[in-house]
């Protein structure tokens, strides 16, 4: 391995206690490819079984904590039921020494009726996503939403009876848990809204309940993380600002690391134009000595990741790149990084293990992968 790359291969150790082999993790990724009733298809198992070695952990696709927040294609995490599934799962990414992370969300205003079997989608205020396909959603009552807090308890406990090392609350990429904080999705006037200090009450509980499931269920150290998108282009939107005022909150509440989602690593606010540096650098500087940061975002070379850890950060999550080299640790370890593949060769696509309707969205996404023309 070149010395260079060293750092990359540290072992590093959450404040829960779990410790993991090295600072590179698995970005999570929806493989579009359960079956339509959330339990994991062979083709799933093949697909993280490809890429999970070598990996300090492997954070999941997102599993719905309810069936009415589900999209087309994603795991279930919302019954007993679905334990069995989700056990074998976690099997699957371990099996050669990866930690297992289970992301946990609930789709809100993102849902579609024809996914939900003829229901509305629901959100923290009928206010539909500013998309041209968008749904008008139902408002979620105060009881709804106490269900619904609960629900993500029970979706922790579930992860933690299946075997898996930890769960991500999914607070970004506009579902629900973001659908609360933001000032365009919440409208509401009552706990749940009105204010930026009450538009957090709804991540705040939610964390809270899936805490209390690993204090009651889990016994061992069980990881606890946070995914959250930092800013929105809406108007009214989520500010940098906003999202440090809610991360000054998270810190106190005892998360192994908060997993900051966007585009590009290296990437500067697209709202505070003044903020000449990355906006994962600016987060690091603000909370970064209290709570562990996971970067991601067009992570594709081993000096993109050096150059990413270079910001402070201690752990790096790679997405597509993994997708297109599953082979990506590997090849780090044994010095042939020359020969990581940045593109998809489609006659290789028997041996990168994607599942035929992940296959299908990459293909409708033009440069989401690059892919080789043939």
């Amino acid at each position: 391995m070149n010395p260079i790359y060293s750092n990359l291969f540290e072992p590093f150790t959450f404040p829960s206690g779990v410790t993991i082999d090295n600072r590179v993790v698995m970005a999570p990724m929806t493989t579009n490819s359960a079956f339509e009733n959330g339990m994991v298809t062979t083709d799933e198992h093949n697909y993280y079984k490809r890429r999970a070695t070598g990996l300090g952990a492997v954070i999941t696709s997102c599993a719905q904590v309810m069936e009415n927040g589900k999209f087309a294609g994603s795991f279930s995490a919302a019954s007993d039921n679905r334990i069995e599934s989700l056990s074998k799962l976690a099997k699957t990414i371990q099996h050669n020494g990866s930690k297992a992370i289970l992301q946990i969300f609930h789709v809100g205003r993102m849902g579609t009726s024809t996914t939900l079997r003829g229901e509305q989608p629901v959100s923290a205020s009928a206010i539909p996503a500013l998309r041209e396909t968008a749904e008008m959603p139902r408002a979620l009552s105060d009881e709804e939403v106490k269900e619904l807090v609960k629900a993500f308890g029970e979706a922790t406990r579930r992860a933690i009876q299946a075997g898996f090392d930890g769960v991500e609350l999914h607070g970004a990429n506009t579902y629900l848990i973001q659908q609360f904080f933001s000032p365009h999705s919440n409208r509401r006037e009552d706990h749940w809204g009105g204010t930026l200090e009450k538009r957090m009450n709804f991540p705040l509980a939610v964390i809270e309940a899936a805490k209390q499931a690993i204090k009651t269920y889990a016994d061992k150290p069980f990881i606890l993380g946070y995914r959250i998108s930092p800013e929105e282009m809406e108007e009214p939107g989520i500010t940098l600002e906003d999202t440090i005022q809610l991360l000054t909150k998270l810190k106190d509440q005892q998360l192994d690391y908060v997993h900051i989602s966007v585009g590009n690593m290296m990437q500067q606010s697209m709202r505070e134009k003044s903020l000449e540096k990355p906006i994962i650098q600016f987060i690091q500087e603000k909370i970064g000595q209290e709570i562990p940061i996971i970067g991601v975002g067009l992570i594709q070379t081993p000096n993109d990741a050096v150059e990413a850890l270079k910001l402070g950060i201690p752990l790096v999550a790679i997405g597509r790149e993994l997708i297109v080299e599953p082979d990506w640790i590997k090849k780090v370890k044994e010095g042939k990084e020359e020969t990581i593949r940045v593109e998809i060769d489609p006659h290789n696509r028997t041996d990168l293990m994607i599942p035929d309707e992940m296959w299908e969205y990459i293909s409708s996404k033009p440069g989401w992968v690059p892919i080789a023309k043939n």
